[in-house]
């Protein structure tokens, strides 16, 4: 499976001929899967089939699907509405008998504000159903192309979320390298830490000073930090690889990246480690940056 971003918009065109319309779906990040629809008043079944037809698609994001429909003069027909008109000639009658005019001519009358309407002609029940199923029809093909182009934008954000791996990857290994982080100056370190304590505390009991020792060793170690973010970062790229809706674990991968940054900084006994675990952090929250856009 791909990567999919949340991130995608689509547009889909279709009409008979009586009716136009056009599709939209644009889809935007979410903690989880949110679905808006915006249909015509008496489309309601249209709006059913989008909330059922958006989960088998999409698994995250705000995706919104707005349906618009121009009728145009296909499908009117001009009717006299009798009843204004009717009202107009009877008083027309009343003010000829106190104003002497010329009798109203059929143009003037139908040119009067609501004598002549527009009207929907009758459909047949075939046209109506014919119609239902090419906007269905339109509906799965625009949901084909968003997922096409939430697609795309994953294979992007793959790229660029391999990129930042590589950047974590190698300042863990600058890190490794570090003198600070090897074994000897590891225990150099501990010997002079500990002859401080014997000369800060003379007449300290030996089980206490080992303690000391031991606390002062695993203080100064960032070894097993350094592990773990070889191994989270094991784990992202299999995740990446793996595709599909992996937006969440990524996200929590990145959670544990920044947990081993931080306690690397806490534990740097000198300035290069501290400016790798620094460099660490902020590679970490690019990462992150990348990783929410994932479904």
């Amino acid at each position: 499976m791909s990567v999919s971003s949340m991130t995608g918009f689509a547009r889909r065109e279709g009409g008979d001929e009586t009716l136009t319309w056009t599709w939209e779906a644009k889809s935007v990040n979410g903690r989880g899967l949110e679905v808006r629809c915006r249909v015509p008043a008496g489309s309601e079944a249209l709006e059913a089939k989008v909330r059922a037809a958006v989960p088998k698609a999409c698994a995250r994001g705000n995706v919104t699907v707005s349906l618009n429909m121009d009728r145009g003069d296909r499908g009117l027909r001009l009717q006299v509405n009798r009843h204004v008109l009717d009202q107009v000639i009877h008083l027309t009658r009343e003010l000829r008998e106190e104003i002497d005019a010329a009798p109203p001519r059929l143009d003037g009358l139908l040119a009067i504000r609501g004598v002549l309407e527009t009207a929907e002609e009758t459909e047949e029940e075939a046209i109506r159903k014919a119609r239902e199923a090419r906007l269905e029809a339109d509906l799965t093909a625009l949901l084909e192309d968003l997922v096409e182009s939430r697609r795309l934008e994953g294979g992007r954000l793959k790229e660029t979320a391999m990129a930042h791996l590589d950047h974590i990857a190698g300042l863990t290994a600058q890190a490794r390298d570090c003198a600070a982080a090897q074994p000897e100056a590891l225990r150099e370190r501990l010997r002079r830490q500990v002859s401080d304590l014997l000369e800060a505390q003379a007449g300290l009991p030996e089980d206490r000073l080992a303690q000391e020792a031991a606390l002062i060793a695993s203080k100064a170690d960032v070894r097993e930090e350094l592990d773990r973010l070889s191994a989270h970062d094991a784990a992202a790229r299999e995740l990446l690889e793996e595709g599909g809706a992996i937006g969440r674990r990524l996200d929590f991968l990145c959670q544990e990246f920044n947990r081993e940054a931080n306690t690397l900084c806490s534990k740097a006994q000198d300035v290069e480690l501290t400016r790798i675990g620094l460099a660490l952090k902020n590679a970490v929250e690019q990462l992150r940056e990348q990783v929410q856009n994932i479904e």
